[in-house]
């Protein structure tokens, strides 16, 4: 069985619940960080006792610093210490004790000193029935790199001795892991993963800020770990503590990091086969390959407000439940389903959360492969009484209690509409407006609740992130992080709100928590596109007239196709590969709203640049009218 463990101190709580926490999220094995102990009431054979009986191993004690190189009162203290340690290790029960490599300002670089000080550890560690492993420091005073570390682990010679990694150590300056490939994986004793930004950028500096989970950020964990297992390496794979900046979101980490700990091993072992398979069975992760339907839960206000607004857009009420209070609109490949149900999960996200997206549901190949694995990555399970005629759609609960379900082609899911729904008869056939299917759908969240849900997205689906953008809003910041599918199928924007009196923020507070905060059509051709709209009397946002005076100088546009983004109100980037254009309703509800969008080229982006500019606006919106 592979060995993954995570360290106590990511993790709130009194020790013993620490433990409970690690315990349920799915981890076998722990780094109990001295303060967690120091500050527990009990001995270390209790904790051992406790955890035994949850089934966790402690892998490692840790931390010891300033052992090595030191003379004299300083030498017979820090052995003093040392002894005490390895007491502790062994009534934990733990295999072993990590050793940082010494900061103190007075040890020696003399080589046979600091090794004769190592071969000492080591041979006290086999005394007390243990190991040391040797971690490397990037500030340390005189090793600083693993491959320093390693050289004196060889020298020593002793199965007491041996080496652990940190992957943010090893890679965040920009190194390779190739380098890495010589080490023999019975030296390593321990490895610590975590990720963070690419940056060029003082390590010991970017360690209390940027430790993230695996896929988190820009390190590539897959290749660290594909060269240590070649190089025989066998033992736990573990998550390092948690950067200062993500300790909001401690409550979740345990949860977050088994998901991301597991699908990292998990996809490495697809092609390499010295790495097991973490989980049995596990099914690969899934390739969405589209928006089936979004569902919004509505009072009977509510109801007149989006319908007005689909009419507006140019759906058309195709079909209704055939027992209950729910509608399908639909243009092109969008289905947008209306709940007005008054009992359910609708209801219920109704009453906590007002008018919202309460559902979504994405095409995949296995809908059952798809739920296995995201219950086996620890995502919420949810289920409802399936009424006569009705099919029980495999689902699991998404973003700010919503639920997520999932249509394939292997079963009678993709016939939903057939089964469930009877068609309407038309006494209108309003000419479409060209929107062709769903271009992204935006999710709204606290800042802390970010990295947690990208975890969740890239753990379960093929998808990857683009860079994170920090978007300006008049009234503060908000981070957006963009997520798509291998062919842009399913596109997602994460967007993290923190100051109430940001657009964001609002809807946050007035929706009580994370949600969908506005959807967007593709169109194939914008123009046409606005002027149907135009006819149909669609409410789209209103942009300053000085924002087409600089798209005018900012990318050379004639005069022609400025005054026709400007006549509707359109927004326009480029970059070296296309072009992009947006067109934003007016706000409703709770600050939600609807987009269109075309993409010409390859424009892979979502209009970054104008985001500023839309926020403006909106705001300029939400006064007018509150005035009026």
């Amino acid at each position: 069985m592979t060995q993954l463990c995570v360290a106590t101190t990511s993790v709130p709580g009194d020790l013993l619940r620490k433990l409970d926490t690690i315990a349920a999220a799915g981890f076998n094995g722990f780094e109990l960080h001295e303060p967690d102990l120091t500050g527990f009431p009990g001995s270390a054979k209790e904790v051992q006792t406790h955890a035994a009986k949850l089934g966790l191993t402690v892998d490692v004690f840790l931390p010891f610093h300033d052992l090595e190189g030191l003379k004299g009162a300083d030498r017979a203290a820090a052995f003093a210490r040392l002894d005490q340690k390895l007491s502790v290790t062994q009534d934990l029960g733990a295999r072993t004790l990590l050793v940082g490599a010494t900061t103190h300002p007075d040890a020696t670089s003399d080589r046979e000193t600091i090794l004769s000080d190592l071969a000492d550890l080591a041979d006290r560690a086999g005394k007390a029935g243990c190991r040391a492993a040797l971690l490397a420091l990037p500030w340390a005073q005189h090793v600083k790199q693993e491959t320093d570390a390693y050289t004196l682990v060889e020298a020593v010679d002793s199965p007491h001795l041996g080496l652990a990694l940190n992957s943010f150590f090893s890679l965040a300056d920009g190194s390779m892991s190739a380098r890495l490939r010589d080490l023999s994986g019975e030296r390593i004793f321990h490895v610590q993963l975590s990720d963070a930004p690419v940056l060029d950028f003082d390590i010991s500096r970017l360690k209390s800020h940027f430790g993230l989970l695996p896929g988190q950020g820009g390190l590539n964990l897959a290749s660290f770990v594909r060269v240590l297992a070649r190089a025989g390496y066998a033992g736990p794979w573990s998550l390092a503590r948690v950067s200062s900046t993500a300790s909001d979101s401690c409550d979740t980490y345990a949860r977050d990091g088994y998901r991301a700990l597991v699908s990292l091993l998990d996809d490495v072992s697809q092609s390499e086969p010295k790495v097991p398979q973490p989980l049995p069975d596990l099914p690969v992760r899934v390739h969405a390959t589209g928006f089936e339907f979004i569902e919004f839960a509505v009072d009977n206000i509510a109801h007149a407000t989006l319908t007005t607004i689909l009419n507006a857009l140019t759906f058309r009420k195709e079909r209704s439940h055939r027992s209950k209070a729910v509608e399908l609109w639909r243009q092109g490949a969008v289905n947008i389903v209306v709940n007005s149900e008054v009992k359910g999960f609708a209801a219920d996200a109704l009453k906590d959360h007002g008018p919202c997206v309460c559902d979504m549901g994405l095409r995949v190949h296995d809908a059952s492969q798809t739920v296995k694995r995201a219950l086996k990555l620890g995502a919420p399970a949810f289920s409802q009484p399936v009424g006569s005629g009705e099919l029980d759609i495999p689902a699991i609960k998404g973003v700010g209690s919503s639920v997520v379900h999932f249509i394939d082609q292997k079963s009678d899911l993709h016939r939903v509409w057939d089964i469930e729904f009877n068609p309407v008869p038309l006494t209108r056939a309003p000419q479409p407006a060209g929107l062709r299917r769903i271009d992204h759908v935006a999710q709204t969240m606290r800042y802390q609740e970010m990295q947690s849900w990208l975890t969740y997205y890239l753990s379960t689906f093929q998808m990857h992130k683009a860079d994170v953008v920090d978007v300006v809003d008049p009234s503060g910041l908000v981070l957006s992080q963009a997520l798509s599918s291998p062919e842009g199928e399913v596109r997602l924007n994460l967007n993290g709100a923190g100051e109430q009196r940001t657009f964001a923020g609002a809807f946050l507070t007035k929706g009580f928590g994370a949600g969908v905060q506005h959807i967007a059509f593709a169109s194939d051709d914008i123009f046409e596109t606005s002027a149907h709209l135009e006819r149909s009397g669609f409410e789209r946002l209103k942009i300053a007239a000085n924002y087409y005076e600089d798209l005018r100088t900012r990318f050379g546009l004639d005069n022609e196709t400025v005054q026709r983004l400007r006549a509707g109100s359109i927004l326009y980037d480029r970059d070296g590969r296309g072009e992009y254009f947006q067109i934003y309703s007016s706000p409703f509800w709770n600050g939600f709203f609807f987009e269109i969008v075309e993409r010409r080229g390859g424009y892979d982006g979502y209009g970054a640049r104008n985001a500023p500019i839309r926020l403006a606006a909106q705001m300029q919106h939400s006064k007018e009218t509150e005035i009026a």
